[in-house]
């Protein structure tokens, strides 16, 4: 049996992270480091600033970069600047979407998805960036079959300009049990069916691993014989979506091991909301665990 993670051993993170220093407040901002974490470099790690929202983005960009994290989530052009001034990647851009629950999946928001797409598409390549995110909505009483047929509607209308601007379009995974009732894409033979009828490598999946642990598991099975078709990769821990620890039933480092032994050389990018009092302590043990 794994035994949960120590007090000991949460503190020998926080050591690492430090360099030995006292623990900064929440609100001081005060960790004294100069170097970035040593990683070993097989992973390109990045994270979700949303989890962390006690950190203005200025001051979460500075402590992510000593974690030796390359890039944040789910940013959108009004902040492209800060990441930019940080040396950090803007590594799933958003900002085109309309919400989680209104998306491809339901016709009657394609014109304002299609308006929306167009505009960012070009924005997104200018600034350097190559990843946009964008959702199915909800199922709203409809079978797989219509679902996809509507995604595939709305979605080849801004492939091309994808493609012509070397973007890749982006649709999360998520749970319908738990977080996302009604969410259309909950599987991921959903997902994959839509990448085969579009047939463009600008169209590809966001794989979340905890939300794909919950509404279907066999998550290496999964990742050997799909990775084509995942783009990206989001972590958090189950149940209760926090740390990377031994309290939760995800074994990271072997998912980790099949996501590079698949040659992929994009992003995991950690999503989770740490429950423990020092957030920075606790990404930094998450981003150690699947650091292999």
């Amino acid at each position: 049996m794994i035994k949960p993670i120590s007090n000991g051993r949460r503190e020998s993170f926080k050591k690492v992270l430090l360099g030995g220093a006292a623990l900064s407040s929440l609100s001081s901002f005060e960790i004294k480091q100069e170097k970035p974490f040593a990683l070993k470099g097989n992973i390109n790690h990045g994270v979700c600033h949303w989890c962390f929202r006690q950190y203005s983005l200025e001051d979460f960009c500075v402590e992510v970069k000593k974690i030796g994290i390359k890039g944040v989530d789910l940013i959108g052009p009004s902040n492209w600047h800060i990441l930019k001034k940080h040396g950090l990647d803007s590594s799933m851009c958003n900002g085109a979407e309309i919400s989680l629950t209104e998306g491809f999946g339901e016709v009657q928001y394609h014109e304002q998805l299609l308006k929306n797409y167009t505009e960012m598409i070009p924005k997104v390549a200018e600034a350097g960036y190559k990843n946009l995110i964008c959702f199915s909505g909800n199922r709203r009483g409809m079978d797989d079959e219509t679902g996809l047929k509507n995604c595939v509607a709305g979605l080849e209308k801004i492939i091309p300009i994808a493609e012509k601007h070397g973007v890749i379009i982006q649709m999360e995974l998520l749970n319908s049990r738990i977080n996302h009732p009604d969410y259309l894409c909950d599987k991921s033979a959903f997902g994959i069916e839509l990448c085969k009828r579009l047939g463009s490598e600008n169209f590809k999946l966001l794989y979340d691993i905890y939300h794909m642990q919950i509404d279907e598991g066999d998550l290496i099975r999964s990742i050997q014989d799909n990775h084509q078709y995942f783009g990206h990769y989001h972590t958090a821990g189950n149940p209760g979506r926090n740390e990377l620890d031994d309290t939760q039933e995800i074994y990271y480092p072997a998912v980790m091991r099949a996501i590079l032994a698949t040659g992929f050389k994009g992003y995991v990018s950690h999503e989770f909301i740490p429950k423990s009092e020092d957030k920075m302590a606790a990404l930094a043990q998450g981003v150690q665990e699947c650091d292999i």
